[in-house]
């Protein structure tokens, strides 16, 4: 199946929902819709023959959680996927799309399913599917692009099939774990995926800002599949607010805006497709303008290349630091993550991380501190070593697009690092030497960049991920060759199309005042057009020096950093680095930093009673964190992550303390019968127990008897419920339902992916929590009379 031919001249045009259909033909609440295959194969072959007639030209399989985790073993997923491929098959559709969905708990270092876990529950089912003739693979409705990336591997490793990339996005433009559009563009288009877009979420009109986004920075075919609007329950029965006309109109103008691939999600039915087929067939999808930058990324944070200059951070390479080779070699967490984030609290937009040391095996090492920083920080990593076994597994484990740092012209070299680069979607550090050594002169070195040039496109690795990096001689020793690297840096651009970076701090070797050399030459190499630096953020000089040039180039917009920064007040103002022994308490849970919490709070406990530094430390740490995450400046991981510091440190309160108990209130939390994610409802558990509540965790797949029996023997007084997808929502109207016919006096809290206000009104609740945070102020607010009490 050749998608990009198959999308050159028209739309190609997907299926619609299956859920809605199936509610439509009976499924109880609480069913899982894959077992259908099985035990109801004639209902699931009718609903695709539907789609076939309205004018699909792909099915997707009912298989979207297909999975161990869900049926219970692969055999069972196996049987399942095997019968949904057969059903669609049978349906005379043009082609087959194998459908899989999240695995529906949270990836690490956020919960407890590693990446390894991941890919194994992926692999098999992309295998399981391939082996019953699956003409493609659609990973859709994911939210975390670390489970994307498992997923995507998981297919391209295992199956020859091409890969439909879909994320879904939240109100505020980003997925839950805080990807934006750039960024997941980015991750998905690195990682191969033969299109990739945007699907569920909520209606095509909302969707569009993403889409269109989208369209700047894909190179290949993008998907749209939304909701048909806004879902509410009306006599019993989910509705969507949006017909079959407004919704095939919204979503053909993303056709004309250019994407490729059109479908449907929750709401849709065959009259949706019918129409939206009947439009696209008289519009020619646009031709989007692809904007040319190099991108590296976090999960959540992007770095584009080309555009203005990037900084990046030097200090996390042992050579010449006893103090870090020392933090290498033992895991010294704590001095590690300080140092990232020093860096980055000084101004790097990317940290290079290097653990080249004879005692310590790299292919090891380098992935664990890889993940280790990801753990805290989102600025995105560029991966430093000579070793291709390490720069593989460290490639591997990283949750975005990293920058791998280096590649040279030695033809073994090339021959072992572009493949890592193509592989991951990598950017790609290319040093301008090769067998002879360095050359001493521009024209030498540019042809060696040619050279690498050429051979990452053969591999398929866009030349604006390329980083061509001149080299940086001592000036003390090669005083000439300074304005030969800068000769060079001028021609890369215009002759290679590829952006280039430096570290810099080399030209001042084994001279006096270092940073004065190091300053103008860096300046220098700026007004040739060098695209990045690797630099130490933390010198004053140089740090003076780019607080400048940002306003100069416009990325400190009115000067605006730069005033508060050297405003006369603060002339006296220098860098000074956070060390991990005299960081309070609050800056530790403020910055996520979980493996300094305990320490922290035992040195505390010496000289301060436990509710002291619950009410000044711990919960004004939590508030700043939560006020951040509600205005959008951090994202889901960073606030579990200072959640799960400020759990380590209440742990410790209550290992010192006789008896801790909690009279805030006590919260029951439930995922309703028949969905078994949980991811939202651990959220909520976690930031709630923070907040000083007591929480009786019912677990997922809960029946209403369960919920109403725990109401009954804990005195629950406010429930949490949580549901996913649409199919189980009646679910959780039936729980709301039958606990006020019992008589029990029970506030409900409701969330998930599916609800909105009006929806939660509809299943009777009292309350909806759009995210973790407003489940927390929500809680605040109805035990405002409560304190918490330490006995």
């Amino acid at each position: 199946m050749d998608i990009k031919s198959l999308t050159q001249d028209r739309a190609l045009i997907f299926d619609g929902a299956m859920g809605t259909m199936l509610q439509a033909k009976g499924i109880t609440p609480g069913e899982p819709p894959e077992l259908w295959n099985l035990r109801n194969p004639q209902a699931i072959l009718d609903i695709h023959k539907q789609y076939v007639e309205a004018g699909a030209d792909v099915i997707t399989t009912n298989t979207f959680q297909a999975h161990a985790l869900k049926l219970g073993s692969k055999a069972a997923s196996d049987e399942v996927i095997a019968a949904g491929v057969r059903l669609a098959r049978e349906s005379g559709a043009a082609f087959v799309a194998l459908d899989i969905g999240p695995l529906g708990r949270l990836m690490e270092p956020l919960g407890p399913l590693t990446f390894d876990e991941a890919y194994g529950h992926f692999r098999d089912q992309m295998m399981a599917g391939a082996a019953a003739g699956a003409d493609c693979i659609i990973i859709e409705t994911v939210s975390d692009l670390y489970e994307m990336k498992a997923a995507m591997l998981a297919a391209k490793e295992n199956t020859g099939l091409p890969v439909i990339c879909s994320m879904t996005f939240q109100e505020n433009g980003r997925t839950l774990t805080g990807a934006d559009a750039v960024t997941a563009a980015a991750v998905m288009r690195g990682l191969g995926a033969g299109a990739l877009g945007a699907n569920c979420s909520t209606g095509p009109g909302s969707l569009a800002p993403i889409v269109k986004t989208m369209l700047e920075y894909a190179s290949v075919p993008v998907i749209v599949q939304p909701n048909a609007g806004m879902p509410s329950i009306r006599d019993g029965i989910t509705s969507y607010d949006m017909g079959p006309e407004e919704f095939a109109e919204l979503t053909v103008d993303l056709v004309r805006a250019g994407a490729r691939i059109i479908g449907g999600c929750c709401g849709t039915s065959p009259e949706y497709i019918r129409r939206l087929r009947t439009m696209a067939e008289r519009v020619k999808p646009g031709t989007p303008v692809i904007k040319s930058v190099g991108i590296c990324a976090s999960g959540s944070r992007a770095v584009a290349f080309g555009r203005s200059f990037v900084e990046i951070g030097e200090r996390l390479n042992p050579t010449g630091k006893k103090r870090l080779k020392k933090a290498i070699v033992e895991m010294d967490s704590v001095y590690i993550t300080g140092e990232a984030l020093n860096q980055i609290n000084a101004g790097a937009q990317v940290l290079d991380v290097n653990v080249g040391l004879p005692e310590v095996d790299e292919a090891v090492v380098l992935p664990k501190i890889t993940k280790l920083i990801q753990q805290t920080a989102d600025t995105p990593l560029m991966l430093d070593s000579t070793s291709p076994e390490a720069l593989e597994a460290a490639a591997r484990v990283y949750n975005g697009v990293p920058v791998i740092n280096s590649v040279n012209g030695k033809k073994a070299v090339i021959d072992a690092i572009l493949p890592i680069a193509a592989k991951y979607g990598a950017m790609l550090v290319c040093l301008t030497l090769d067998e002879d050594g360095i050359p001493e002169t521009a024209d030498k070195r540019l042809e060696i960049a040619a050279r690498i040039k050429d051979a990452a496109l053969s591999y398929g690795i866009p030349r604006e991920n390329l980083l061509i990096d001149c080299l940086t001689l001592t000036a003390s020793a090669q005083q000439d060759q300074a304005m030969e690297t800068v000769k060079a840096i001028r021609r890369v651009n215009p002759e290679l199309g590829c952006n280039t970076v430096l570290g810099v701090s080399n030209i001042s070797f084994g001279m006096p005042e270092r940073d004065i050399i190091t300053e103008a030459f860096l300046g220098t190499a700026i007004g040739a057009g060098l695209s990045a630096a690797i630099i130490n953020p933390l010198s004053p000089r140089l740090r003076e020096f780019l607080d400048a040039y940002d306003v100069l180039d416009c990325r400190d917009r009115d000067g605006a950093r730069f005033t508060a920064k050297y405003a006369p007040k603060n002339t006296n103002q220098t860098i000074k680095p956070v060390e991990a022994e005299t960081a309070t308490l609050n800056s530790i849970i403020t910055q996520g930093r979980k493996d300094e919490a305990a320490a922290a709070t035992e040195a505390l406990l010496n000289a301060h009673d436990s509710l002291e530094i619950i009410n000044n430390e711990i919960i004004p740490a939590l508030n700043a964190v939560g006020l951040l995450y509600e205005k959008g400046t951090i994202f889901l991981p960073q606030l579990l992550m200072s959640a799960q510091a400020a759990q380590n440190s209440f742990a410790v309160i209550k290992s010192r303390a006789k008896q801790a108990s909690s009279f805030r209130g006590k919260i029951l939390l439930a995922t309703v019968q028949g969905d078994i994610h949980d991811i939202g409802k651990n959220i909520v558990k976690l930031l709630l127990e923070n907040y000083g509540f007591e929480i009786i965790d019912l677990g997922k797949d809960v029946p209403p008897e369960a919920i109403i029996a725990a109401i009954r023997e804990q005195e629950i007084h406010l429930a949490g419920l949580s549901a996913l997808m649409t199919t189980t929502v009646k679910s959780m109207a039936s729980t709301i339902t039958q606990v006020k016919e019992n008589g029990l006096d029970c506030a409900f809290i409701v969330g998930g992916a599916v609800l909105t206000p009006e929806y939660a009104k509809s299943v009777g609740a009292d309350y909806y929590a759009k995210d973790a945070m407003e489940g927390v102020r929500i809680a605040e607010e109805f035990f405002k009379d409560e304190k918490i009490v330490d006995n």
